[in-house]
């Protein structure tokens, strides 16, 4: 998980106003750090996995993902918004913290379905849910997620 999980994958307090804009960071983040070779094809991806089922968790969370040809290696990418967006959740509140799995495609089986798994697993505790929303730097946010998903 640790080689998944990198510090400059993760983006605090962004000011963002829809999904849309979400995934096109989400995009931009995957090419800058290069796990991804296609800012589009990341975009399209989440879009189309969105379309299918909304991916908002609940209390605040988000978990788009996608598998792609152009991920060239599994990444998480973490956006904490400033202030929440409408992101259709199971509970109707706004998304804050958004988790975003890149998978390559031919890992679509495995990684992603167990990479889902820990986080949804992760993510039914509220100590860990307050906890990585009060989180206020890359720091704090990446040592919470290694402590809940090695837990």
């Amino acid at each position: 998980m640790n080689k998944i999980l990198k510090i400059q994958n993760i983006k605090i307090n962004e000011s963002l106003s829809n999904q849309q804009e979400v995934f096109e960071r989400i995009a931009e983040v995957a090419v800058e750090n290069n796990f991804s070779s296609s800012k589009q094809l990341v975009i399209d991806g989440l879009s189309a996995r969105e379309k299918q089922g909304t991916t908002g968790f609940m209390e605040g969370f988000a978990i788009p993902h996608t598998k792609a040809a152009a991920i060239k290696e599994a990444g998480i990418v973490i956006i904490t918004l400033s202030e929440g967006i409408d992101w259709d959740s199971l509970d109707g509140q706004p998304a804050r913290f958004i988790i975003s799995l890149l998978i390559p495609e031919s890992e679509g089986g495995t990684t992603h379905l167990s990479l889902l798994s820990s986080i949804s697993r992760m993510l039914m505790h509220s100590e860990v849910r307050d906890s990585l929303l009060n989180a206020s730097n890359q720091e704090e946010v990446l040592k919470e997620l290694n402590q809940a998903l090695s837990a």
